[in-house]
């Protein structure tokens, strides 16, 4: 396999990691946050599952084994209460949107726009979360020190 093939792998299968840990993240949310947010929980876990099951069939596709979700995740944080379910889905949104950043860079062609509708999706969700946006969603955290997406992103 070429390194820009195998460069590709590893960010699809970052992705894929990453929608793993959305939606059990989404289930921490949907068991914490209030009434009038629980359809926007219930929709972005929807829209983490199906990413989930298309990466997997994109993994498959290249003849690799998708990597398998975690039995569990760490939480960045305690969720206790609605405000900190929203907190959460925000942060959720920020990982995604940041390993999808690193697949737009990995891939191109058809991989390449779906990646990047995917990031476009996760900030948009970010923003409307936070209520704060950031200039270049998914890059934000990159900024730091270090620059290197873990394989299994934490909750």
């Amino acid at each position: 396999m070429s390194e820009a093939k195998d460069r590709e792998l590893r960010a699809l299968q970052a992705a894929l990691a990453a929608e793993h840990a959305a939606v059990y993240g989404y289930g921490v949310v949907g068991g914490r946050i209030a009434d009038d947010r629980r359809a926007d929980a219930r929709s972005a876990h929807d829209a983490h599952r199906a990413r989930r099951d298309a990466l997997v069939r994109e993994v498959k596709d290249t003849g690799a084994d998708p990597v398998a979700a975690a039995a569990g995740y760490a939480l960045p944080f305690q969720v206790a209460d609605p405000a900190a379910a929203v907190r959460l889905a925000a942060e959720l949104e920020n990982r995604v949107a940041g390993v999808y950043s690193d697949l737009v860079r990995a891939s191109e062609g058809a991989r390449r726009r779906a990646a990047a509708e995917a990031l476009r999706e996760a900030a948009v969700r970010a923003v409307r979360w936070s209520g704060e946006s950031v200039a270049f969603p998914g890059l934000a955290e990159r900024a730091g020190p270090s620059s290197e997406a873990p394989s299994v992103p934490p909750v």
